[in-house]
Parts: C-alpha cells; sequence; structure tokens
C-alpha cells in the first residue's frame, strides 16, 4: 500500500488477494486492485467508502489527476475507491499471452467464465470487509457497472449502503438478441441524425468504404485489417456526448494529399477506436454480460444484424445509399481481423455457445430491495436501450429513475459532477 498527492487528493495504491473461482476460496488466487482518493484536507476516517464500477465489460477504472469529472462531486461526501475489475488494469490484467500458459481454447474459456458480473460483485465484497470492517459502502456503476451494482443487489444487498447508477440499468430477463434489435434502431437514428448534421459525410464515408470494399481491406498500425464492416463499427462514437462530431473530424480528411491511401492520421485514429489490445476481456465477454443465454448468444450481434439490411454497406455502395455505422456491437469476424484477439477466437466461440452461464440478477430479491438506489436513465441512450431500463426501474423495490435527454450515454463523465450529485441528492430525498 503507497500514497501520494495529485492537486487537490491525496491517493492510496491497494492490492486484494481474491480467489479465481469464488465457489473454491482455497483454490487459485488473482489480484485486484483498487486505488483510494480523498480530498486534501479531509479525514479519510470521518468519510463514508463510495466504491466505483467502471464500464465494460474489460475497462480498467479511470486514472484521475486530481478532482477530476465526477470526482470532484464525489470527493465532498466519500472517500472514493476506484476498482480496476478483475482481469483489468492492475488486476491480474487479461491477455492473449496471459491465457496461452493454460493451454486449450477449452480451458481459456472456463477461466474466462470467473470474469462476469458475479464474480466482480464477489470481489467487492471481500474488498468491502477487509477496507471498511464490515460496514456497508455506497456502489456507483457506469454502463456495465450499474449492470455490476444490479447484480450486487441482487446476491449481497447486505454490503450496500446506497447505489447510484448511471446508463446501466440492464434488462433483467432479456436475451442479447433483444437487447440488439433496440440498439440497432437506435444506432440507425443516431446515423441519420448524423448525416443530417454533416451532409458532406455521407460522400465521405462512401468514398472510405468503396476504397476499402477495392482493396479487401487494408492494413491498421499494430497488425490489424481495416475492412467496410470494421470501417463501420467507429459508430461506436456516435453513443457519445461529442461523438458526432468526433466522427465528422476523422471523416473530414481521410486520404493522403494525392488522395491515393488513406491517410497516417486517419488510420492511426481508427486503430485507437477499432483495436482490442487494452481490452480483449470487452469483446471475448460483452455478450455474456446481458446474463444467462439458455442456448448460449451464438454471436447474436452478428445474427440480428441480418434483421436490419440498412447496415450492409457493401449492398448500399451499390444502391447509392448512405453507408450505415455500427455501435456497441461485437462480430466474430472481428477474432480474425485483430491480432489481439485472434489467439482466443476458439475460446470466444465457445463462450458464444456457452449456454450454462449463472443467472446474474434475482428479480424476486431486487422486488424487495431495501436499499436505496437512483439511477439516471439516458432516453437517448445508444448502447443501453431505454425501454428495458424503465423496465428494470419499476421492478426494483425503492429505485428511483431520473430519466433525461440532456445527456448521452457518458453523462457522468461530460456533466462536471451533476449526474452525480442528481443520483445523491435523490438518494437522500432532496429532489
Amino acid at each position: 500500500m503507497s500514497s501520494y498527492s495529485q492537486p487537490g487528493t491525496v491517493l492510496t495504491d491497494h492490492t486484494f488477494l481474491v480467489p479465481l473461482d469464488h465457489a473454491d476460496p482455497e483454490g487459485d488466487e488473482i489480484e485486484v486492485f483498487g486505488r483510494e482518493i480523498v480530498a486534501t484536507g479531509k479525514d479519510p476516517d470521518g468519510l463514508p467508502w463510495l466504491v466505483f464500477l467502471q464500464g465494460g465489460p474489460g475497462f480498467a477504472a479511470q486514472r484521475p489527476v486530481g478532482r477530476q469529472q465526477w470526482l470532484d462531486r464525489a470527493l465532498d461526501d466519500y472517500r472514493v475507491l476506484l476498482l480496476d475489475q478483475r482481469g483489468t488494469g492492475r488486476s491480474s490484467r487479461i491477455s492473449a499471452r496471459s491465457l496461452a500458459p493454460l493451454g486449450s481454447a477449452e480451458k481459456q474459456a472456463e477461466y474466462l467464465t470467473r470474469f462476469r458480473a458475479d464474480s466482480i460483485v464477489l470481489d467487492a465484497e471481500l474488498i468491502r470487509r477487509e477496507l471498511t470492517g464490515g460496514e456497508p459502502w455506497s456502489v456507483l456503476g457506469q454502463s456495465f457497472g450499474g449492470f455490476c451494482a444490479v447484480t450486487y443487489l441482487s446476491f449481497a444487498p447486505h454490503g450496500m449502503r446506497e447505489a447510484l447508477i448511471t446508463g446501466g440499468l440492464p434488462g433483467l430477463n432479456t436475451r442479447a438478441e433483444d437487447v440488439y434489435r433496440l440498439t440497432y434502431r437506435t444506432c440507425a437514428a443516431r446515423n441519420t441524425e448524423h448525416y443530417d448534421r454533416y451532409p458532406g459525410d455521407v460522400a465521405a464515408a462512401r468514398q472510405v468504404a468503396e476504397f476499402l470494399a477495392e482493396r479487401d481491406g487494408v492494413p491498421l498500425p499494430g497488425g490489424a485489417r481495416l475492412t467496410v464492416e470494421a470501417f463501420q463499427a467507429i459508430g461506436v462514437l456516435l453513443g457519445q456526448a461529442a461523438g458526432s462530431h468526433e466522427l465528422h473530424y476523422l471523416l473530414e480528411d481521410p486520404f493522403d494529399n494525392d488522395g491515393g491511401d488513406l491517410s497516417d492520421t486517419f488510420l492511426y485514429q481508427v486503430a485507437a477506436l477499432t483495436g482490442f489490445a487494452t481490452a480483449p476481456l470487452y469483446a471475448v465477454l460483452h455478450e455474456a454480460c446481458y446474463g444467462g443465454q439458455g442456448e448460449g448468444t451464438r454471436w447474436a450481434a452478428q445474427r440480428v444484424r441480418a434483421e436490419f439490411p440498412e447496415f450492409d454497406a457493401r449492398a448500399a455502395l451499390e444502391a447509392g445509399t448512405p453507408v450505415m455505422f455500427t455501435g456497441e456491437m461485437i462480430y466474430p469476424w472481428m477474432f480474425d481481423l485483430d491480432p489481439a484477439l485472434r489467439p482466443l477466437r476458439e475460446a470466444a466461440e465457445i463462450l458464444a455457445n456457452a449456454g450454462d452461464w449463472p443467472p446474474l440478477y434475482d428479480p424476486a430479491r431486487l422486488a424487495v430491495s431495501e436499499v436505496p438506489a437512483a439511477a439516471a436513465v439516458y432516453f437517448r441512450d445508444m448502447y443501453v436501450p431505454v425501454d428495458l431500463s424503465l423496465r428494470t426501474a419499476s421492478a426494483i423495490r425503492g429505485l428511483k429513475p431520473w430519466v433525461t435527454s440532456e445527456y448521452e450515454h457518458d453523462g457522468l463523465r461530460v456533466s462536471g459532477g451533476r449526474v452525480l450529485g442528481q443520483l445523491i441528492a435523490m438518494n437522500r430525498g432532496e429532489v
């Protein structure tokens, strides 16, 4: 454990040992890392704990400098723990290289089943008891972190002082297919909005797609391959507050001055948007985070995409219609194009067909929950469908939803503390 200072904050790094499989507490262990943050001048022992669960799955917690973003509001009232969920950041990070010693794809897949929300919550419970002396703490979950918070409410509510959820109320009994049928519709609407805002981008996107189609893709920095379908995946930007504008600037000048090749600047930016080297777990477990599927997700995003022919870019090129960008979807071909994912292709296939996932939510327990809970539900959320979120909000006793069209999915990050402040006030009965 080490402590150090940043502008306005004191930080302490913690490392915890937890079981790889909580059903076998005497078995193998992994490390989980957490970064404690307290406002300068405050007595940490006089502050309640708040643990932050990052979006994902598969992303480490933010690396702040001082009282950035929502932390500025949180540090007024809490002692904050930024948790690198198992397999991410400094928490026994998962990669193709780290999994290779396990050998077969079957063993790798079995290992990866231990990295969903249920295991993350059990990690948090062990850590809570060590840090708080057994006292419950506040849980703030963003996006997938909100999914984890609902799992927490389902199976360990005794550990929670309150729940604060932003853009992360999942469907409780929803299949991955149901999620994608909603998100494809929202994504299509965002494409229309974008092209209405920047009509010149229709021709720019078509020019890039035609270039890629003629060459069957081009190499990206880092060794991945940019195909037409991979190019469409940069539409993930459209679910963020400034994403449409960022997409426009990306399309503004994609070619070298002579127009013969895509520019290095464009290719490096696209590589950063479409690559999975920093978060392979995101690709491997993305569909599995939606809960038990009976017969497995079977690459639900790919199967449902066929129901939305407007996303067929090659058909659009032939018909002269706009090339539509996709959103937060994972496709099996990504494991062929990205060298960071390629060694995990067989394990991912096993996981996509796994039908024996344990449940992530307990509707009966949520219906009688006594934990104060408030959730920001973004009406325009492109990643987490508002219809499913509101259905879940009504199924959790005592949960107060704040439905807003003022922010996108990243409202917690971009609102300067307003979203978090609203949820805190809701739980306190102040609004």
